[in-house]
């Protein structure tokens, strides 16, 4: 049987705050945040997904998104475990954004007045009467 590892977390759902950019001691940006995903079915109910973005990802998220903001990631999951101030054993488990995606329409994702972010215009085409001219 083959040795299957596969850590793959895809995430769609919307920040519970706003990211803020940090920097470990050796100045490598860092920022943790919350993704509330909703759950399918009838009733109303969320799950709060911890995640951690590390460098560009990091900063990414931190110029382009706020609280409230819609927001895809993939990644992976990661678990860690440490001892508290008490001696206390502690775990968490989040989720390692590689990559963030804008989920929202240009108009939806709105920073202040400002578009969370620009696009350039579609390109205009014109249409072309009849196929006589087409090589195929």
């Amino acid at each position: 049987m083959a040795n299957l590892n596969l850590n793959k977390a895809i995430l769609g759902g919307r920040l519970t705050a706003d990211p803020e950019l940090k920097q470990t001691p050796q100045g490598v940006p860092v920022t943790s945040f919350s993704i509330a995903v909703n759950r399918k079915g009838k009733d109303a109910q969320a799950d709060f997904i911890n995640c951690v973005a590390w460098r560009q990802t990091a900063e990414f998220i931190c110029r382009y998104f706020k609280k409230g903001s819609s927001i895809c990631i993939s990644g992976s999951i990661q678990t860690r475990t440490w001892n508290d101030q008490q001696n206390n054993k502690r775990y968490a488990t989040e989720v390692v954004a590689e990559e963030a995606f804008f989920v929202d329409s240009k108009t939806e994702g709105v920073m202040g007045d400002e578009p969370a972010f620009q696009t350039q215009s579609a390109p205009k085409f014109e249409e072309v009467n009849g196929d006589d001219d087409l090589p195929f």
